[in-house]
């Protein structure tokens, strides 16, 4: 017998079962409809219930993939300042991408009872993540994926690509694509929906050959880059699904003496700060990263506060940014 058959049984959510056995508030009708069901079961909270809080710790665990990041930094930033004027405190969980100790963290921060909440500021959601917010008894928010279990805050990966990918087919007919593993759901598998729905609906050729994958690295991004052209010299427009992918193709093209965009338009996304002192400016899209930081910690604040578990979705609006790699 787990908490959460208790709450199916009592038709409760399994915030309220954890309130009642830490002697938190709860109606009175509510109360009784726990306390019969524990009775006929015989229900005995287990170790980890019996951990839970009685007062608030007053800190939120933020596990991020990686701290070296305008994006990241930028969530950041709108996470801290909410909470910071709520009287919380940061506890921040670097996992340079490793997709175990993102687990590990969400696991740490329930087991210890450090934290009030967390939010966790996802790429790749596997199985394992899955099973462990199901698994946690404390309120938690996912920050740039959108997960139908928990509440969330995303972005609209997929039209801001599509519309970045019509904006260099104004001007360009072979257009190549780098990308990230489709394992990331936004960045991944949703920009690379967009940049594909786009051109079908051009009618456009979808060349395999013009596609590449790359990490978020501008090195990966050149390398992808090499790769691409070495194969594929007509291209003549480049989809990058990031601004430091986008960077790097464009270190490349500098290197191969490619003229930018006369020969050669290319794009990225995150209206990075790089993006606009390198020359020519990039075209990228504006994600509102610190207003979504914002919004995420507005939400766990909610779910601190609320006796009902609730789930809540964000999708964040975007704009284009028509900087000078494209052509005019």
């Amino acid at each position: 017998m787990t908490i959460n058959e208790i709450a199916e049984m009592a038709g409760v959510s399994r915030a309220t079962v954890s309130r009642y056995l830490n002697n938190g508030y709860v109606s009175g009708e509510k109360s009784e409809k726990i306390r019969k069901v524990i009775e006929e079961t015989g229900y005995q909270p287990s170790a980890q219930a019996q951990v839970l809080r009685t007062k608030r710790t007053k800190l939120v665990g933020v596990i991020i993939p990686k701290i070296n990041s305008d994006s990241i930094s930028r969530m950041v930033a709108g996470i801290s300042s909410v909470l910071s004027d709520a009287g919380y405190e940061l506890l921040l969980a670097n996992t340079d991408n490793n997709e175990k100790d993102e687990v590990k963290y969400l696991k740490v921060f329930t087991a210890n009872n450090q934290v009030d909440g967390v939010i966790l500021v996802g790429t790749i959601l596997t199985r394992e993540h899955r099973k462990a917010i199901r698994e946690m008894q404390l309120p938690v928010v996912v920050l740039g994926q959108h997960l139908e279990q928990c509440s969330c805050v995303y972005y609209d990966d997929y039209q801001a690509a599509r519309d970045l990918t019509e904006l260099l087919l104004c001007k360009g007919d072979r257009v190549g694509y780098i990308g990230v593993t489709e394992r990331d759901q936004a960045a991944g598998k949703m920009r690379r929906k967009g940049f594909e729905d786009a051109l079908r609906a051009a009618g456009k050729r979808l060349e395999p050959e013009w596609m590449e994958e790359a990490c978020f690295r501008m090195d990966s991004g050149y390398e992808a880059a090499e790769r691409l052209f070495s194969r594929c010299g007509e291209v003549d427009s480049l989809f990058c699904a990031t601004d430091n992918i986008a960077i790097g193709a464009m270190m490349y093209l500098r290197d191969q003496k490619v003229q930018v965009p006369e020969q050669v338009q290319l794009v990225g996304i995150g209206d990075s700060e790089k993006s606009h002192v390198i020359q020519p400016s990039l075209c990228t899209v504006h994600y509102y990263y610190k207003t979504s930081g914002e919004e995420a910690a507005r939400l766990l604040l909610e779910l601190l506060s609320s006796e009902e578990e609730i789930r809540k979705e964000i999708k964040m609006g975007y704009r284009i940014v028509e900087n000078d790699s494209i052509r005019k």
